[in-house]
């Protein structure tokens, strides 16, 4: 499919239906636009010049309304008054990103873990911070989280350009500047080389995919909540269509890694952004089940149950796939204060830096 007008303006209508109707009726518009089938009407949206403009990622609700019983997290809302969260810049013949950096207090003694954080479209630093809340956690577990930002000169809609040739590969584009951000916190604090770490949400998500296979010798470790598999998509046609769980060509397969250190994803099985077949994709080269838990779990009045596998690779790599049911596209057990989080569902922030520190880099 050509990047032609009628297929530019059905994604412009898909963003004001998005807005003003809800997501499914976006989805709509999409796959129409993926039959070929034009935009009925147009909406005045501005697209960037050299980019394929604001793809629809994520087509969710602002805003996860759902209540849910207060938890020891949420008492860290204000934990940077304890540690320090700052503003730093990076640059690199790819370009410049700025970034924030939580340091826990008193962190000036044993070297600790880093967690770089992604955030997805339309988001930044502070609100992924505050929905993920895993500056708490890393205040009392000790560790040093990072927060690169996209910005909107790069992706209008302040997306990781996971779908763009340029920026799926090593020391090339946009992989290059966070793995650059990685290097330089590690050369400037007490950061301990084995316990590096990468996790993100949605398109964030997708990058954290492609740093994970692209890194293997800085990251330990990978989070990816509602993302998909690196390299699955060379355009925005096969990124929405990937996005919705198309059926991928032999090249997309080809070109998809199985993560070479291990992963933890987690996906709403409920998600009309991101299927959750992709999160299938992400742990499709760890085929060994050791232990699967079949049952719901966290059954509590007003929680999400969900269901965990546990899978090692043929290189005895591990992996966990946590199903979240009735989830959509939103980070589980986030905190309200943030953008794109599902408060009723497991702590997903907590199951990840768990996850991380059980998993040192392997010389």
């Amino acid at each position: 499919m050509k990047l032609n007008e009628g297929f530019l303006n059905s994604m412009q209508e898909a963003m004001t239906v998005l807005r003003t109707r809800g997501p499914a009726e976006a989805t709509e518009v999409i796959q129409r636009a993926l039959r070929g089938e034009t935009a009925g009407a147009a909406n005045e949206t501005v697209w960037h010049d050299k980019l394929p403009g604001p793809i629809p990622f994520p087509f969710a609700e602002a805003k996860t309304k759902e209540a849910a019983p207060y938890t020891a997290r949420d008492a860290g809302i204000d934990v940077e008054d304890r540690g320090h969260f700052g503003t730093h810049a990076y640059s690199n013949a790819a370009g410049s990103r700025q970034y924030r950096l939580y340091v826990p207090a008193g962190a000036a003694g044993e070297p600790l873990p880093l967690i770089v954080m992604l955030h997805g479209c339309t988001q930044d630093a502070d609100d992924f911070a505050a929905g993920t809340q895993m500056n708490a956690l890393a205040e009392s577990h000790r560790c040093l989280v990072a927060y690169p930002v996209q910005p909107r000169r790069a992706n209008p809609s302040k997306c990781w350009n996971w779908f763009k040739p340029d920026d799926q590969h090593r020391e090339r584009g946009e992989p290059s500047l966070i793995a650059g951000i990685t290097r330089e916190i590690i050369a400037a604090h007490n950061v301990d080389s084995a316990r590096v770490y990468v996790a993100g949400m949605s398109a964030g998500g997708a990058m954290a995919a492609i740093m994970i296979a692209e890194y293997p010798e800085l990251y330990a470790a990978a989070g990816i909540h509602s993302g998909l598999a690196a390299r699955c998509a060379q355009d925005v046609p096969s990124a929405l269509a990937a996005m919705k769980g198309g059926k991928r060509s032999k090249a997309q397969r080809a070109s998809t890694d199985a993560p070479q250190r291990p992963v933890i994803v987690f996906h709403g099985d409920a998600d009309a952004t991101v299927h959750i077949s992709n999160a299938m994709h992400i742990v499709n080269g760890f085929d060994v089940q050791v232990d699967v838990c079949s049952e719901a779990r966290r059954t509590d009045a007003g929680r999400r149950g969900c269901t965990v596998a546990r899978l090692v690779s043929g290189d005895g790599i591990d992996a966990e796939l946590w199903t979240i049911h009735g989830a959509a596209h939103a980070w589980a057990g986030g905190n309200a204060g943030g953008s794109y989080t599902d408060p009723a569902g497991p702590d997903a922030s907590a199951e990840m830096l768990r996850f991380f520190l059980e998993h040192p880099q392997r010389r």
